[in-house]
């Protein structure tokens, strides 16, 4: 569905993308985990033609992303991390302007289909600006369905929600996802990567550093972690293949410990040893 192969953008002296590579299936839900300058927002704009890179090439059902834009716009839809719609209007309103500046056929329909798949139809004519947070986010992954896309790019989709309204948007995103779309999520948020995706794919510096399902990089790290506090008062993790050794290693520790399962940001740590923010 979309192939990455070689993949570098600078931006001056800034190397945001470092010769990186991927291959993303045809209905997956994908998601790109990494902390703040990682790479993430910058090949999400490369794949929706926003950004050129400085190399490599990108392609979308066989489709040269930067040399055929227009054509690659028709198959996608983008889901930005802000709620840049038209707060004076209502929901349905700001869907029909999107609709007819796209020329979507059959716009009356894919309108109520798309309010009612993030669960919105009955505040269609309600005005956007006393809408909540999650209400918002929801409206915007509605008009990026719009096109009925191929493929759909959601950049930090849960960004600024509350846990409870969080779910509701992962909701959305998974009723949307079981329809055969392919979606590629950015995101900080380590729940979240973990909850939605079918893989994952973690960046650092430019690069991709590890690439599988979430169980299997929880796997290959160690399924458990004890935790503790050293005599200088720093946190102190080590990582255990079993529950069995994890309880070893916890009686050979003075300090109080906690021993828990181990989770993605682990693994981030393991790999790069730097925290997500």
């Amino acid at each position: 569905m979309i192939e990455v192969t070689g993949l570098t953008k600078n931006y001056g002296k800034i190397r945001a993308l470092d010769s990186l590579s991927v291959s993303i299936m045809k209905g997956e839900v994908f998601g790109l985990l990494g902390p703040n300058g990682a790479g993430k927002t910058t090949l999400i704009k490369v794949l929706t033609t926003l950004s050129r890179p400085d190399a490599g090439v990108c392609r979308l059902d066989g489709i040269d992303i930067s040399g055929n834009p227009l054509e690659i716009k028709k198959r996608i839809g983008v889901v930005p991390q802000e709620n840049n719609l038209d707060r004076e209007l209502t929901a349905y309103e700001n869907l029909l302007i999107y609709a007819m500046l796209h020329k979507v056929q059959g716009r009356e329909e894919k309108i109520r289909e798309a309010l009612e798949t993030v669960e919105l139809w009955d505040r269609r004519d309600s005005v956007v600006e006393h809408f909540s947070g999650g209400m918002k986010r929801r409206l915007v992954l509605a008009r990026a369905l719009l096109g009925d896309p191929a493929a759909l790019f959601l950049d930090e989709p849960s960004i600024g929600l509350d846990p409870q309204i969080r779910h509701h948007m992962w909701d959305a995103i998974r009723k949307i996802s079981r329809g055969g779309r392919t979606v590629v999520i950015t995101t900080h948020y380590i729940e979240e990567a973990e909850a939605l995706c079918d893989r994952i794919g973690i960046l650092s510096r430019g690069r991709l550093i590890a690439l599988d399902t979430p169980f299997n990089l929880r796997a290959g790290m160690g399924e458990y972690v004890v935790e503790f506090v050293d005599e200088e008062e720093r946190l102190i993790q080590k990582v255990c293949k079993s529950h069995d050794e994890a309880l070893d290693r916890a009686r050979q520790i003075l300090s109080p410990v906690t021993i828990r399962r181990s989770n993605l940001e682990d693994v981030f740590i393991k790999l790069t040893g730097e925290r997500i923010e």
